[in-house]
């Protein structure tokens, strides 16, 4: 295998190990096991020369504002949280502008931010009672840069772009309802167990459109 296929292998099995980690509340392994599986994608991005590109250089801004929200979120306390939400609303910006650097198939770009837009506030209406209300604007932003984030993304792959631009939006804003529903509403491992394979998912779908 090359380097980049062992990169891969090294970040499912970090994930595997992440998942385990998060049901015996074992927080070393999770730490390491957390980190481990991020740093890999960010690898990925570099080993594929992300800086040869405007895309690339976005998608690289994004991954690695995504390892340091991947980083706060591993404190359970809410500022800490808070700064992990902002630091991956951050990460949506910079993804949304690596697929805006894209050709885009307009016709898609506005159904994608309709049906995504929708589902958003479909998102927020099942939160919102579960939300602080100093929560309620950050999850409101959040939600917005995700949409921001998935359209063009989904719309890059419409106009012909790698197929992997819209299935990892989408597997991100599946793994962000596993974040929320353990934040808000149901916390548990259960929710660590589908969440974080679709959100690694995601990170190594964008990262090997790279090659």
């Amino acid at each position: 295998m090359n380097g980049v296929a062992w990169l891969v292998l090294a970040c499912a099995l970090a994930v595997v190990v992440l998942v385990w980690a998060e049901y015996r509340a074992a927080q070393p392994m999770r730490v390491v096991a957390k980190l481990a599986a991020s740093s890999a994608f960010v690898a990925i991005a570099w080993r594929l020369d992300a800086t040869a590109s405007n895309h690339g250089r976005w998608l690289l801004l994004a991954f690695v504002l995504s390892w340091i929200g991947d980083a706060l979120l591993l404190s359970a306390r809410s500022r800490v949280f808070l700064a992990g939400l902002f630091t991956f609303l951050a990460a949506h910006v910079a993804f949304a502008a690596a697929f805006l650097s894209l050709p885009l198939a307009v016709p898609a770009l506005w159904g994608a931010l309709g049906v995504m837009g929708a589902s958003g506030l479909v998102l927020l209406r099942w939160l919102w009672p579960h939300l602080r209300a100093f929560y309620r604007s950050a999850v409101t932003a959040y939600v917005a840069a995700l949409v921001a984030m998935a359209a063009p993304a989904i719309a890059a792959t419409a106009a012909g772009g790698d197929w992997r631009y819209a299935a990892g939006a989408l597997a991100f804003a599946a793994s962000d309802v596993a974040v929320a529903r353990n934040r808000f509403v149901a916390p548990g491992p259960a929710n660590k167990a589908w969440g974080l394979p679709l959100y690694y998912a995601a990170q190594l779908a964008f990262a090997l459109s790279l090659g």
